[in-house]
């Protein structure tokens, strides 16, 4: 039997022909080994595969080669085509399944764990792929310089203990819950060309795609890996990715032919899209994004928690799920997607929408002065939503819209003066991710420069827990959420599914829970 990286039970939502009602979770594990044609999918899909053909994939954002482990913009797709992790969760379950490493065995006081990896992948280059790569590029995701999501995580693995090529045992400062985390995301880089990286002249990984080219701004192109380690994978002979940044050019690219994958196309013209027939429209289940309003707590208006549990209550979740994302979604309350040990539902629906109670608070806590909503390209309709809902309850926000750019900044830099609207991401790993990793959620320093001693010894108590499931786990998770939303530093308003669309001569397209394209078994019809 063999392990096939593309199908890694995923849950794809079709919408052909019809637009789903709402997203169906749950669903039996993958198998840790499965036969290469065994995979669920998409949508009862039974075409036969055809080997060869160019996929053409538009997207919006161009690649930042200085960002590449931060997951923005273009890196997933060249994370996705070029490397691979040691392991690899499926889409709806945090049970790791093999990759480059095939076994583990994590010790019993969660204080190391031994890999045992693949004796059969080799880099692009042609260089074997041993335990000595697995030191370096953990070591290398850790360095600050690369500004790598869970690098607190990779900080905390200690010691590299090579017992041969094919073992390495991994000593780690303290238990870590999300160690599995860390090993599906750290992409195996490669030693000999690490100086390159950086400055984007080349991508040299292990996975079933080759980097060929990138023309900045324009294209990004891929070519078949022939000495791949999956036989008879992957189908594709080449891939090549447009940037075409205007929303209305990517539809007519992806209506006239000219792709046939378009990643975040608008959510109306994917509805319509799908509605006149030809295309599917793949939620990126297992990959949630979840929409949220952020608050600086320093600010005098927003200080006292009663302010922000009545924005709490008068946001209308149901409306922007409906309205902005058509029904891609569900809202929330905590930032847990239903899938996660973390969920639960009498938390999750704590605030839900109450315009007397939200009046209520505001004349116990006082009127606040009109304060500004910042929010950046793509989240009009979300912030207008919000400013409808909190002049409703009697609080006034001005819009304010930022470039990209300096939302990222004022985010990092800890600079919103009032309200910001955004997403944010990794809630759909173990829980523990979000508190020590994402930038939003840190106890030790966020964008809302909230400080709680309680806050950060529940994040803190999370993380360093043996395991990341479990009975012990879910007590300490629902933990971080009582303090989420005892601080209300950040407001959720829930899931939203990024989303693919695609013609229907393309099948087997999956991805990862970073949203990275998996590839593997992908062909045209």
């Amino acid at each position: 039997m063999s392990f096939t990286p593309g199908g890694l039970d995923r849950r794809n939502f079709l919408r052909a022909g019809g637009i789903a009602a709402a997203a169906i979770f749950g669903g039996a594990a993958l198998a840790a080994c499965t036969s290469a044609v065994s995979e669920q999918k998409a949508g009862g899909d039974n075409a036969t595969p055809v080997r060869g053909g160019t996929l053409k994939v538009g997207i919006r954002e161009d690649l930042v080669p200085a960002n590449l482990l931060t997951n923005t913009a273009a890196t997933p797709v060249v994370i996705g085509l070029v490397y691979e992790s040691l392991i690899r969760y499926p889409n709806d379950t945090l049970e790791p399944q093999p990759l480059l490493a095939k076994s583990w065995q994590l010790a019993a006081d969660g204080r190391s764990i031994a890999l045992d990896l693949r004796d059969d992948v080799k880099f692009h280059s042609g260089r074997p792929f041993t335990a000595e790569d697995v030191e370096f590029s953990i070591r290398t995701y850790a360095d600050a310089k690369w500004s790598a999501q869970l690098r607190s995580t990779a900080s905390a693995v200690t010691g590299f203990d090579i017992v041969s090529p094919t073992r390495i045992v991994l000593q780690l400062a303290h238990p870590l819950s999300n160690i599995y985390d860390l090993l599906d995301t750290v992409p195996i880089l490669d030693s000999e060309t690490i100086d390159k990286l950086g400055t984007g002249d080349t991508y040299i990984g292990t996975g079933p795609f080759k980097y060929v080219q990138r023309v900045p701004n324009s294209q990004i192109v891929f070519e078949k890996n022939p000495n791949y380690w999956v036989p008879e994978r992957p189908y594709l002979d080449r891939v090549e990715v447009s940037i075409i940044q205007d929303p209305q050019a990517l539809l007519n690219a992806l209506k006239s032919g000219q792709i046939a994958v378009a990643r975040e196309l608008g959510y109306r013209d994917a509805e319509n899209l799908a509605e006149a027939g030809g295309y599917r429209v793949l939620d990126l289940e297992g990959a949630e994004l979840q929409a949220y309003v952020g608050v600086n707590v320093t600010e005098p208006a927003l200080a006292d928690v009663r302010v922000r549990q009545a924005i709490a209550y008068a946001l209308d979740r149901e409306r922007i799920i409906a309205e902005v994302f058509r029904g891609a979604g569900y809202p929330l309350n905590v930032p847990w997607p239903k899938t996660s040990p973390a969920f639960d539902e009498s938390r999750n629906t704590k605030y839900s929408r109450d315009v007397a109670k939200a009046k209520d608070l505001l004349t116990q806590a006082g009127k606040p002065p009109k304060l500004p909503l910042t929010f950046a390209p793509g989240y009009e309709e979300t912030a207008q939503i919000v400013q409808a809902n909190l002049a409703e309850v009697g609080i006034e926000v001005t819009l304010d819209p930022v470039d990209a750019a300096t939302f990222v900044k004022q985010l990092t830099g800890q600079q919103f003066r009032g309200l910001w609207v955004t997403d944010h991401s990794w809630a759909q790993f173990v829980p523990s991710t979000l508190t020590v990793s994402a930038y939003p959620f840190n106890a030790r320093r966020n964008a809302s420069r909230y400080e709680s001693p309680a806050y950060t010894a529940a994040a803190d108590a999370a993380w360093q827990l043996p395991q990341g499931t479990g009975p012990d786990a879910v007590r300490a998770f629902h933990t971080v959420s009582d303090q989420l939303l005892e601080g209300l530093f950040l407001i959720e308003i829930g899931v939203r599914f990024q989303q693919y669309a695609t013609a229907n001569k393309v099948h087997e397209l999956a991805w990862t829970k970073r949203r990275e394209p998996v590839l593997t078994d992908t062909f045209l019809s």
